[in-house]
C-alpha cells in the first residue's frame, strides 16, 4: 500500500465516522479497565448494560475485594466467561491495592502484566484513558485491515498493529483506533458488510471479490 493510498483510506474514514470514539461507559481509568476486562468476546452494548449497576455498586478495588467472588461472578453472569473474569477482576484489584496505590498504572509494560490485562485492552486504556498515542487491535480493527490491504491476511494480532502503526501518522493513532472499530462495527460488518454503497470499494481487496461473485451469481440466476 502506498501512502496516497492510505491516505485516501484513512480521510474516507474519518468523513463517514468523525466523532468515533469508545463506546464503553466508563468515568475513570479504573472502570476503563474493568470494562474493557469484561469486554473480551462479548459485545460493548452488553458490557455497558451490565456496569450500569456494577459500578454504582463498585467504586474502589477495596470494593470489588469487598465481597466474595461468588457474589461478583453473580453480578457479571450475563458476561461471557464470567467465572474468569471475576478471577481476573479480584487479583486485578488486589494488585493495584499491594503495588499501585489503588490507581490503574499508565505505563503499558506495567498493564499487561495484570491479570486479564492483554496487549489490546492495555492500547485501549492509555490511549483512552492517559492520551497516550495507541492502536488496539481487536476484532473490527484486524478484519477491516486485512480487507482494505493495510496487512496480510495471514498476519498476527501483533502483526496488523506494527503495519498500522507505520502507515498511520502517530497523532492520528488513537482517533483511527476508533473510526476503525466504527467502520468494522457499522459498515464493513464480518457477515454482510455494505460492499455495495461502500465509498472504499476501489481499494478493498475483499469488496471485489464479493461484489463479482455477487455479479456471477446474478447472472446465473438471469439465465436459469
Amino acid at each position: 500500500m502506498n501512502a496516497a493510498t492510505a491516505r485516501h483510506i484513512l480521510d474516507t474514514i474519518g468523513t463517514m465516522y468523525p466523532d468515533a470514539h469508545c463506546e464503553l461507559n466508563h468515568d475513570n481509568a479504573f472502570e476503563l479497565t474493568i470494562a474493557v476486562l469484561l469486554s473480551a468476546q462479548c459485545s460493548d452494548q452488553m458490557v455497558n448494560k451490565v456496569t450500569a449497576d456494577l459500578f454504582q455498586k463498585y467504586k474502589t478495588p477495596e470494593d470489588y475485594l469487598a465481597v466474595p467472588i461468588e457474589e461478583l461472578e453473580q453480578d457479571i453472569r450475563r458476561i461471557g466467561l464470567y467465572r474468569n473474569k471475576a478471577k481476573h477482576i479480584h487479583n486485578l484489584c488486589r494488585i493495584l491495592i499491594d503495588q499501585y496505590g489503588g490507581e490503574i498504572p499508565s505505563e503499558h509494560d506495567q498493564l499487561v502484566k495484570l491479570p486479564g490485562v492483554g496487549r489490546k485492552t492495555a492500547n485501549v486504556v492509555v490511549s483512552t484513558a492517559f492520551n497516550v498515542p495507541a492502536i488496539a487491535v481487536d476484532t473490527h480493527v484486524e478484519r477491516v485491515s486485512k480487507r482494505l490491504g493495510f496487512a496480510g491476511w495471514d498476519d498476527s494480532v501483533l502483526e496488523v498493529e506494527k503495519k498500522l502503526l507505520k502507515r498511520v501518522p502517530r497523532d492520528e493513532w488513537s482517533l483511527t483506533h476508533h473510526r476503525l472499530i466504527f467502520f468494522g462495527r457499522y459498515h464493513c460488518k464480518a457477515q454482510n458488510p455494505q460492499c455495495q454503497v461502500c465509498p472504499l470499494l476501489d481499494v478493498c481487496r475483499e469488496g471485489k471479490k464479493r461484489m463479482k461473485t455477487s455479479l456471477i451469481r446474478k447472472d446465473k440466476e438471469r439465465r436459469a
